[in-house]
């Protein structure tokens, strides 16, 4: 019998909206919500390029090692 991994998601919330306009992106591997219109593209390009660091590992988000979640973020930029 095998076992079935949950699917897992990178959750990307911005709180620097002033405008009121409300932004919400869904894409593979990711939900971005909120933030003014620089900060939600920065988080989208953000996200882009972690899929495809993932896609050059040839890994899907929920096979990462934790140590490997970090280094990719680090490699994008999104954590230090």
């Amino acid at each position: 019998m095998s076992t079935k991994r949950e699917k897992a998601w990178i959750l990307g919330l911005g709180l620097d909206c002033k405008d009121g306009h409300k932004r919400f992106t869904r894409g593979e591997n990711f939900l971005l919500f909120g933030g003014s219109q620089e900060t939600h593209e920065h988080m989208q390009e953000k996200s882009l390029k972690f899929n495809e660091k993932l896609k050059e590992r040839g890994k899907a988000l929920e096979e990462l090692s934790r140590r490997e979640l970090v280094d990719i973020a680090q490699e994008v930029g999104i954590a230090e």
